[in-house]
């Protein structure tokens, strides 16, 4: 019998090489190897389907379908098809023909666990709930296992999840799984941890806080025991829901006499001893104050437990920062309250100044003292820090020179004090000259702090790195108050703390934030890439990227940008349904929703929605060339003027306008009001951008017929519906940018390393949003002539004018895209990125000119061809031809012109920036210093080159235009 164990299937010998072909990428090798073996073997179902894998994989989709669908109609039942089948399924992005695979099996082999088993994963995949509960309990009635059964229970919970009627939720889908739940408990059927939490969140969510909160202080409750305080957590939270602010308090502060450091279990003891103190509740005299032991219901109370816990602390081996912030934080409560109890507590200022003397020394010391300098009077505020520097242990330095930290501790104290001046608006309010002094000192300091981390490895960071970071920061005000040079030396300052701390992660998003400011994204790429962002992070972080890759000009880092963002949101559908059947399989059901809600979000991200309209557009702008190809790009697109596929009510912003370390006072910082701001700009800015690029895809639609459009066999095939999409998307757009004008004229401005602003003001300024909008209307004016005929002279007229008046916008265009982009002045280069975005819209607009000229070609042409068939007929010598095509023809030939100026113009811009010798320039003495000049040089090559790249990018695209509009002749 143990010998027959490792008898192996004649079949998967014969089938090994092709997968081996198939997992070493060598593709075309495993199609000739199945073809051989299907010579042979013709009802070898698998080799067909591993041959379909490899069709897959080498692009040939639609053969590959073929052949999978050809082994799928004999509904196999070997594993060796069935699982080929699921990963080529997979990979084609088809979960829903998986389903229909098992479903066949199952009804061939129906007691197969293993079957039934990939049937309920399928339906998990494609969210089939109500299939999931019956496959659920269909596996539990052939193999009866608790999992199984607590499937079926989790499929009815996410059923009343997804139902759009909440109603139906409690009073069907709910009460259905508590009562399946219930029959377990009954029997004493209830085996893992697993299915206590399951019956909890059932209760939870049926907001049956009581019996919730008996089923974890009960016997089943005992079984919760994966995570720390699992059991109390729960106690906690239905104590909360339930307003028990005795148990709450009680239960709080039995937790923190085991560990006086948690600080959730400190805000819910300050939480229930003010909610018992405003519900004047008093304990009862002679039974217990509650199920949890011992209640605090007063201040006194409160002031008395607080100290004795850092009495305790003072014991401790280990030191403890707990006690000593939960007497900052009751301090704060009681203020906010109005007590005058606080004086029992005593002064914030000294506590603060006895946390730092124990605590000084830890970096997190800053962040906890962050959140109670506004105890402090701001009269106090120098006194303080001089207070605090007093005690730091610094070496003795000659007059007019600094004193040095001696060892890392030191350091670390100085540089708390460093970040809470900066946070006190102690800088800000200094001048000009004595905010240089600082940066030189703290650049002293960093250099100096470099030497306790020469051991460090490359991968670790600097202990002084966050001088070098308060440094820029206060460049970067000078920046904003005027001083041009201040910009150089933060980029020189950060170049060179980069060079001592390769992954920092802070020096290489403001540097990213500051090369975008200056319009230089050629160095951006590279330091994004370096950040080496996962996961979530491509759309928490991923809009410092996207923001400014096309409106740059360079557009194959754009392109390759938004791919990268595209492939994350497009893998997250999949990998989601990854996690739902992990959790399923290892009993984590509370994760599902959490999953689920996560996908939900992703889908409904504001930076996917970005990426995906922004991607399409520079798609069309580099791909299209004239109508023919734009049709081709918009099919290949699955693009239609009449859908929109973008959740405008439950659009997400995921950004983390918070990644870049700031130390500004809360005046100055990134506040709510910012947030919302943005959201708002953003969100129209999109909408200007989606109807845009909905309007482009329309113009394929309104192709020329040589019938009347008004005759009732056009009206049946859609045309002129077509042009009344386009007339009512024209009006949405116009709505949008009456909307956007509205915003920008509360001229916002966000913090500087706040969140980044739109395009928008720049769209509407220099004249790009009246151009292509009137070439929107221009559309549905040659449409009507295409109705009307030649007949109507006011038609023509009105077409000659927005002919005029469009090459009359265009040219202003092109007039706000002149300039230097790099000019010196005074010995201090000055950027101009404005002008770089200017000529993007420039770009981009006259792109949309060309397509609206290419559909004014397709409708006049055929009229020019009945006009000289008339003529030869009558044989006259000169027919009088229409105005319109003269009117056509200067257009072009006016539009020609201007593009071959913009084009001079470039060629004119590279020369200018290849002649530039930058090196030779060097910033004000009172800001450079010597060990500066290398990293100065460094920076100011990456902005001239990718200026010169930018440049060259739009000359190219340029060019292909001009080529187009050579062609464009009736």
């Amino acid at each position: 019998m143990a010998a027959r164990g490792h008898v192996q299937d004649p079949n998967d010998r014969r089938l090994r090489p092709i997968y081996d072909y198939l997992d070493n990428g060598n593709n075309k090798m495993a199609i000739q190897q199945a073809d051989k073996l299907l010579k042979k073997h013709k009802d070898l179902h698998c080799a067909k389907v591993l041959k379909a894998i490899g069709l897959q994989r080498t692009g040939k989709q639609d053969e590959a379908y073929a052949l999978a669908q050809e082994v799928a109609a004999l509904e196999p039942t070997d594993d060796n098809s069935l699982q080929a089948l699921t990963i080529l399924y997979r990979e084609m992005h088809r979960p829903e023909l998986v389903t229909k695979l098992y479903e066949a099996a199952v009804k061939k082999v129906p007691n197969s666990e293993e079957y039934h088993s990939h049937l309920f994963m399928a339906y998990a995949r494609v969210g089939e709930y109500k299939k999931m509960q019956q496959a659920g309990m269909a596996l539990y009635k052939i193999v009866p296992k608790n999992p199984y059964y607590f499937w079926s229970v989790m499929s009815l919970i996410m059923q009343s999840i997804s139902a759009q009627d909440e109603n139906l939720s409690k009073t069907m889908f709910l009460p259905l799984a508590e009562r399946m739940v219930e029959k377990m408990v009954k029997e004493d059927k209830i085996e893992a941890e697993a299915e206590v939490e399951l019956y909890y969140m059932i209760l939870e969510r049926l907001e049956k806080y009581k019996e919730a909160l008996d089923v974890v202080r009960g016997k089943l409750g005992e079984k919760l025991t994966s995570e720390l305080q699992s059991r109390e957590n729960k106690c906690m939270a239905m104590y909360k829901k339930l307003h028990r602010w005795p148990e709450c308090n009680a239960l709080a502060r039995r937790l923190l006499l085991k560990n006086s450091d948690d600080w959730q279990f400190y805000i819910t003891y300050f939480d229930s001893v003010f909610k018992l103190i405003d519900e004047s509740w008093t304990p009862p005299a002679e039974e217990e104050h509650s199920l949890e032991g011992e209640v605090h219901c007063s201040i006194e109370q409160a002031v008395n437990f607080i100290e004795e816990r850092i009495t305790e602390e003072s014991k401790s081996s280990r030191p403890l920062r707990g006690p000593y912030l939960a007497k900052l934080e009751l301090i704060r409560r009681l203020r906010h309250r109005g007590c005058n109890d606080e004086y029992k507590l005593g002064d914030p200022e000294e506590l603060m100044f006895q946390y730092f003397k124990k605590f000084g020394d830890k970096p997190c010391c800053f962040t906890d003292l962050k959140v109670f300098v506004d105890l402090l009077p701001p009269s106090q505020y120098t006194k303080f820090i001089r207070q605090l520097l007093d005690v730091i242990p610094l070496a003795a330095a000659a007059e007019n020179e600094v004193a040095l930290p001696g060892d890392i501790k030191a350091l670390q104290q100085h540089l708390c004090v460093v970040q809470l001046s900066r946070l006190l608006g102690i800088y800000h309010a200094m001048e000009k000259k004595q905010k240089l002094a600082v940066v030189r000192e703290l650049m002293l300091r960093y250099r100096h702090g470099l030497e306790f981390g020469k051991s460090c490895l490359k991968t670790e960071l600097q202990f002084s790195d966050y001088y070098c970071l308060l440094a820029v920061h206060l460049l970067l005000d000078l920046w904003l108050e005027g001083e041009e040079a201040a910009v150089w030396q933060c980029l020189t300052l950060l170049e060179e703390g980069l060079s001592h701390s390769p992954s920092n992660a802070q020096f290489k998003l403001l540097l990213i934030r500051i090369y975008c400011r200056l319009g230089a994204f050629e160095p951006v790429s590279e330091l994004y890439s370096s950040l080496d962002a996962k996961h979530i992070q491509h759309d928490t972080i991923g809009y410092l990227l996207t923001r400014y890759a096309g409106s740059l000009g360079h557009y194959a880092a754009a392109s390759q940008s938004c791919n990268f963002a595209l492939r994350f949101f497009h893998s997250n559908q999949k990998d989601t349904s990854e996690y739902i059947i992990q959790a399923y399989k290892y009993g984590a059901f509370e994760k599902i929703p959490e999953f689920i809600a996560f996908r939900n979000r992703l889908n409904s991200s504001l930076h996917f929605a970005q990426v995906r309209t922004e991607r399409m557009l520079l798609d069309l702008l580099l791909e299209a060339n004239i109508s023919t190809s734009l049709e081709e790009s918009i099919k290949s697109m699955s693009l239609s003027p009449e859908e929109d596929d973008i959740p405008w009510k439950d659009l997400r912003d995921n950004r983390d306008l918070t990644v870049l370390f700031s130390w500004d006072p809360k005046d100055r910082d990134i506040s709510e009001e910012h947030r919302k701001l943005s959201l708002e700009e953003e969100t129209l800015w999109l909408r200007i951008r989606s109807l845009t690029l909905r309007l482009v895809s329309g113009l394929p639609t309104l192709g020329h017929t040589i019938q009347p459009k008004n005759s009732e066999k056009t009206a049946e095939n859609g045309v002129s519906s077509k042009i009344d999409t386009i007339r009512a998307l024209l009006q949405q757009l116009e709505a949008a940018v009456d909307s956007g004008k509205k915003f920008l004229e509360q001229k916002i401005q966000y913090p500087v390393l706040g969140p980044p602003p739109t395009r928008m003001a720049g769209f509407f300024s220099n004249g790009s949003c009246q151009c292509q909008t009137s070439l929107f209307y221009l559309v549905s004016d040659i449409y009507e002539l295409d109705t009307n005929g030649l007949d109507s002279a006011e038609i023509q007229e009105r077409i000659g004018n927005s002919f005029k008046s469009l090459v009359e916008r265009l040219t202003d265009l092109f007039n706000k895209c002149k300039g230097d982009l790099i000019e010196v002045r005074d010995g201090t280069l000055k950027t101009h990125p404005n002008l770089l975005e200017n000529l993007v819209f420039f770009v981009e607009t006259i792109s949309i000119a060309l397509w609206v000229s290419s559909y004014c070609d397709s409708v006049l042409r055929p009229f020019k061809s009945n006009l000289q068939k008339k003529k030869k007929k009558k044989k006259e010598s000169s027919v009088a031809m229409p105005p319109v095509f003269t009117h056509f023809l200067d257009y072009v030939t006016e539009l020609q012109t201007l593009t071959s100026n913009v084009i001079d113009h470039i060629k004119g811009l590279e020369i200018i920036l290849t002649a530039l010798k930058l090196e030779e320039l060097s910033l004000k003495d009172t800001l450079l210093l010597q060990e500066e000049k290398k990293f100065t040089k460094t920076v100011q090559g990456k902005v001239q080159s990718s200026y010169h790249h930018s440049v060259q990018e739009i000359g190219e695209l340029l060019k292909k235009r001009l080529d187009t509009i050579k062609k464009l002749k009736i």
